[in-house]
């Protein structure tokens, strides 16, 4: 049997295409209607802003230890969680965590590699720009990385939380997705992060300047692929 996926989720749009495209992926590799048993658990994320608004990432990791303890609880083999900024959290979490974490900027920067690319446009929340959770993933695989503006942060953040978290779509927010990604092509990107769980839901490869990196998905593959990976052992393929 496929391993047990546990998603600690944060944001219901982001959670949702996750468990949405684990299900799709699951049924390519393991046939129709089949995927491994998946289990989500999410605090509000109220609670988790909260923390965020006021720096506090040890509040953050309490917030996904609670879930990744009821998530081993109810079965759940390993942990993979759909938000990108709340990855700051993760080596608070890790140590004391009962379940082993796919990270979701190492997925996203091994993909990366395999597809080329050298130079990435980061987009994302304000937090998880600023952060070095992309940063540190892309530097240890040699990827070069550049961060929208201050001014471009700012705009992107504001969409995200007043528009996309609530699976609202505007062609205004869009318009500044394609300005901001087109610069950062004219400063050598070759390729843009979604680095945040909702931007996939507005920005695809058919509109944007710039090849993308879908977070979201990448990690529900790379969920599915650790899921199944013993039972396309035992079949041999």
């Amino acid at each position: 049997m496929p391993r047990h996926i546990g998603i600690v989720a944060c944001s219901a749009e982001g959670a949702a295409l996750c468990y949405r495209t684990i299900a799709l992926e699951g049924a390519r590799v393991l046939g129709p209607h089949a995927h491994p048993e998946v289990s989500m658990h999410t605090h509000p994320l109220s609670e988790y802003m909260a923390c965020v608004r006021r720096d506090d990432w040890q509040g953050v990791a309490r917030l996904m230890l609670s879930s990744a303890r009821k998530l081993a609880g109810c079965g759940a083999e390993f942990l993979i969680c759909p938000d990108n900024t709340i990855h700051q959290a993760l080596p608070l979490v890790e140590p004391e965590s009962p379940l082993p974490w796919l990270h979701i900027a190492r997925v996203v920067a091994e993909r990366a590699v395999e597809r080329g690319f050298r130079r990435l446009a980061l987009t994302g929340t304000r937090w998880l720009v600023e952060s070095a959770v992309y940063p540190d993933a892309l530097t240890a695989r040699g990827l070069e990385y550049v961060r929208p503006a201050p001014d471009e942060r700012e705009a992107i953040n504001r969409i995200i939380f007043d528009e996309l978290v609530y699976g609202q779509i505007t062609p205004d927010a869009l318009a500044c997705f394609q300005r901001v990604i087109g610069r950062l092509r004219e400063e050598g990107c070759d390729a843009v992060v979604l680095g945040c769980t909702e931007i996939p839901l507005i920005v695809t490869d058919a509109n944007s300047p710039l090849p993308t990196l879908d977070s979201t998905r990448l990690l529900a593959w790379a969920a599915v692929a650790s899921a199944t990976q013993r039972v396309t052992e035992v079949d041999g393929s």
